[in-house]
């Protein structure tokens, strides 16, 4: 199964949902995603999608002074973007729900181990 599409809205929703907490900027947004468990997701991955959803104006970016070394970009939700994150978890809890429904009513009978 490809996981490309699935893990790519997904990651937008953990993502604003991060950003969603304060101003922050791609480090440390990358350090909770490793921290939760996202550890395939590097910069070439985070930066595109930050990219997009500042386009989408979910997000916006500013450049400010780091306290170890260069300028860093901060980024920020707006009310769009919470607009969209509220969308996205009902819509994620929805999905969540009907398939682990689906799940447990095909596999209750199975006397079979698939893992």
């Amino acid at each position: 199964m490809d996981n490309a599409q699935l893990l790519k809205g997904i990651l937008e929703g953990c993502i604003l949902s991060i950003i969603s907490g304060g101003e922050t900027y791609g480090y440390h947004i990358l350090s909770i995603l490793e921290k939760h468990g996202f550890t395939d997701i590097g910069e070439g991955t985070l930066y595109p999608v930050l990219t997009r959803l500042e386009n989408k104006g979910y997000i916006i970016c500013r450049i400010g002074k780091s306290p170890f070394g260069p300028r860093r970009k901060y980024y920020s939700i707006t009310d769009i973007g919470l607009k969209s994150l509220k969308e996205f978890i009902i819509s994620y809890e929805k999905i969540i729900k009907i398939s682990e429904s689906i799940i447990k009513e095909t596999l209750g009978g199975m006397n079979h181990e698939l893992f």
